[in-house]
């Protein structure tokens, strides 16, 4: 597991990981945003060849940092499930029934499956919000207005920031993005797009950046200081 950097909020410790997700240290609380489960199989059903591996490395990825950080729940700020039930949904209930670990979901625009199946696998579902302690979890920034006394976490617009380096070549990286009064996190997926952000100078972004060797199971994370 590589290394993962702090951040405080309201003097809580949040380590920020580049497996794309944070480690609340206070609550022992995994936080993660859009995992997009069965998203690769929407696609082969509809014709689209996606291999199988990319949504097989996600579910370990998430097995390994469960197991890592020795979590007792895990926040999904939306987006759990990409659409409607396939094949790939299988192995998710198959995974769910060997791994003990409370799973609360607020549920995002594709969290779209009947009602039965969040049950059957013991997923807390939150319709728009959930609270704990001085924190609001939303999938939506639309929802951050309407906690003005709380720090809120989000998701759903995959978050990426551009990097400009010598002879005007630049690169793009998905990142945790934090304003003053919410955070946007990375989407877990890998077969997501990115949205460019336009961070002030107060914000603080975080790269993820991918390893040359292994694109997709290994990376860095380090604080972007400049954006242009």
């Amino acid at each position: 597991m590589n290394a993962a950097i702090s951040h405080k909020i309201f003097d809580q410790t949040f380590w920020l990981s580049p497996q794309r997700a944070i480690f609340w240290e206070e609550e022992k609380a995994l936080i993660v945003s859009d995992l997009h489960f069965g998203k690769t199989g929407h696609f082969r059903k509809s014709g689209i060849a996606v291999p199988q591996a990319v949504y097989k490395e996600d579910l370990q990825r998430f097995f390994d940092l469960i197991q890592f950080h020795k979590a007792e729940k895990v926040i999904i700020v939306g987006d759990l499930f990409h659409s409607s039930a396939n094949k790939e949904l299988d192995w998710f209930e198959r995974w769910r029934s060997d791994v003990h670990v409370k799973l609360i979901l607020i549920k995002g625009n594709h969290d779209i499956l009947k009602d039965d199946f969040y049950s059957r696998n013991n997923i807390e579902v939150h319709t728009k919000t959930f609270e704990l302690n001085n924190f609001v979890f939303t999938h939506d920034q639309a929802d951050v207005e309407e906690h003005p006394d709380k720090y809120v976490f989000t998701g759903h617009i995959h978050p990426g920031v551009q990097m400009w380096g010598l002879g005007k070549q630049s690169l793009r990286f998905p990142c945790f993005f934090f304003c003053s009064k919410f955070a946007v996190l990375p989407a877990f997926s890998h077969f997501t797009g990115l949205a460019m952000i336009e961070p002030c100078k107060s914000d603080n972004v975080f790269a993820i950046i991918p390893s040359e060797k292994n694109k997709n199971t290994a990376a860095t994370i380090m604080k972007v200081s400049h954006f242009g």
